[in-house]
This record gives structure tokens, C-alpha cells and sequence, in this order.
């Protein structure tokens, strides 16, 4: 993976982690009740993290992610006014969440409402998706009659998630904490679904990541939610008219873009090219559209 640039120094907090697009903080003080989650503007695919990054993105997932956790009826990471923890430092407040510390579980919760992606391509090996058989003859995009759980076990630093059965969930977490998972991941879905329906978008898949409370033991949704680097949205007036292409009714927003340049311009090999101009700004103006089409630019 390339390697990261060193991330920015906040007052009041230390540092403690970075992913490919995120970067993580502490209390400066000690204290661990509370992380500060920080949205890069970095933008990554195939294991690397590109040059130059989208501007304003981080501030757009952030705000994505913080628009749907107001509207879900389950407890969520957010710490909220009063927590005890240091100021959110200026520099990155439109792209930062104060969170709780959890214990988080070593799942990813995926909900598929579509057969697209790495679960179209099972599909056509094996029929099945996740050891969750499905009708045979079903093309890619098609949509599912009910939404399947297929979760990923996340794999250490460094290495890829594997999906995974919900037996081998089970296994991971234990049938109590597994089921509260897959149930919780479910009726998230279907209400974001019905949501994004009506804001004329199909929400095709997505996944979720929770962590338990260490005081209550209460299930908390936490990372980023439904946002366009962790779900696959679709415009619903293209994806619905039969007379498009499939490549036009599947067109996603989010980074879909970034990963066909690289695709068409580059094989893999040494360090990506730098992005173009063009594919920037397309780039970002996926992820303002589809920010402006579910919040109503909120």
C-alpha cells in the first residue's frame, strides 16, 4: 500500500492511528473515553492511496454519515456536547466526529439489496452469495427480493476482509452477539433504503460496523455510515430505464469513477499515475450530488 503522509497535529489530541482515508485520535491528556475521528480528503483504490486527494471530501462523508446517524432509530458513536473531551480542533471540524470508545466487533455487517460488485462475482461461481443460495439467472445490478447478510470478518492491518457465513459469525462473536448484528444491519438497511427511494435513489448495498458499549454493553453503531465509500447508491431514474446500458444504469456514486481511469491507465504495477484534472472533479462532484440528493443539501 503507499505509504501515507504524516497526518496533521491537533491540539488537545494525540494520534494514535491512521487507515487509508482516516485518521484517528486520543485525549492528549490520558483520557479514553473518546476518539476523534478525522475524514481525510484522501482517495484510494486498489491497495493505494492516490495523488492528489478530492477536495472537500472528507467534509461531505462526514456530513453524510452524521445526517444518517439523525435520522436511524439506534444508538450510534456519536459523543455529543458534554462529553469531557478536548475541543474539536478548528482546522478539522467540518470533517471530524467526536466518538465514544468502543469495543468493536471483528465484523463487518454487509447488506446486500442488489447482486452487484465481489457479490455478483460469487454469485456466477458458486449461485450463492456468503453461503446464502439465490435464484439462478440473475444478472448483474438485479435486485434481490428481500436484502441478504452476508458479513466479512475484518482481517488485521494490511491484509484484505474475507467474507465470511453467518456460521462463521457466529463463531467470531457468538450466536447472541451475531444475531443482534445481522437483525440490527437488516432493519438499518431497509429503512435507509425506503429513505433513499424517495430522494429517487436506489441504496444497492452497504455495510455497517458496531462496537458494544463497555459500561452498558448496549450494541452502538459506529465508523461511517451510509455514506458513499461504504454503500453503493444508484440513480433510480437510470437504473430503472431498460433502454440505458448497464454500465449507465449502474453507475455509482461514489469513487466508481478513480477505479475505471485506473483500470484504462494503469496495470498495477509500481505506483499509480497521478489523477487527472477531469477525473477529479467528476470525482467530487459524485459525492456533492449525491450529498445534495439525500439531504436535500442539508
Amino acid at each position: 500500500m503507499t505509504q501515507l503522509s504524516p497526518p496533521p497535529q491537533l491540539d488537545g489530541w494525540q494520534h494514535i492511528y491512521s487507515g487509508k482515508v482516516r485518521d484517528l485520535y486520543v485525549p492528549a491528556d490520558g483520557s479514553d473515553a473518546q476518539l476523534l475521528v478525522v475524514a481525510s480528503n484522501r482517495v484510494s483504490a486498489f491497495d493505494h492511496v492516490l495523488e492528489p486527494p478530492i477536495p472537500g471530501k472528507g467534509a461531505l462523508l462526514t456530513a453524510l454519515s452524521n445526517w444518517w446517524c439523525s435520522r436511524i432509530d439506534v444508538p450510534n458513536h456519536l459523543a455529543g456536547a458534554g462529553s469531557g473531551a478536548p475541543a474539536v480542533p478548528e482546522e478539522v471540524a467540518d470533517r471530524a466526529m467526536l466518538t465514544r470508545r468502543l469495543q468493536m466487533h471483528p465484523v463487518e455487517c454487509v447488506v446486500r439489496g442488489a447482486l452487484t460488485g465481489s457479490g455478483f462475482a460469487e454469485y456466477r461461481r458458486t449461485g450463492a452469495v456468503c453461503g446464502i443460495e439465490l435464484p439462478a439467472g440473475l444478472e448483474d445490478g438485479d435486485l434481490l427480493e428481500a436484502p441478504i447478510y452476508t458479513p466479512a470478518y475484518k482481517a488485521p492491518l494490511g491484509e484484505h476482509d474475507e467474507n465470511i457465513s453467518y456460521e462463521r459469525s457466529v463463531e467470531l462473536v457468538g450466536e447472541e452477539a451475531a444475531a443482534a448484528l445481522r437483525d440490527a444491519s437488516l432493519r438499518i438497511f431497509a429503512e435507509a433504503r425506503d429513505l433513499a427511494a424517495a430522494r429517487g435513489v436506489v441504496l444497492a448495498d452497504t455495510k455497517f460496523e458496531f462496537g458494544r458499549d463497555p459500561g452498558s454493553g448496549e450494541l452502538v453503531l459506529a465508523d461511517e455510515v451510509l455514506t458513499s465509500d461504504s454503500s453503493r447508491y444508484w440513480e433510480a431514474s437510470a437504473y430503472f430505464d431498460a433502454s440505458l446500458p448497464r454500465a449507465k444504469r449502474l453507475a455509482s456514486f461514489d469513487k466508481q469513477i478513480v477505479r475505471d481511469w485506473l483500470a484504462a491507465n494503469w496495470d498495477r504495477r509500481g505506483e499509480p499515475p497521478v489523477l487527472p484534472d477531469e477525473i477529479v472533479a467528476r470525482t467530487r462532484a459524485r459525492y456533492r450530488e449525491l450529498h445534495a440528493r439525500l439531504t436535500g443539501g442539508a
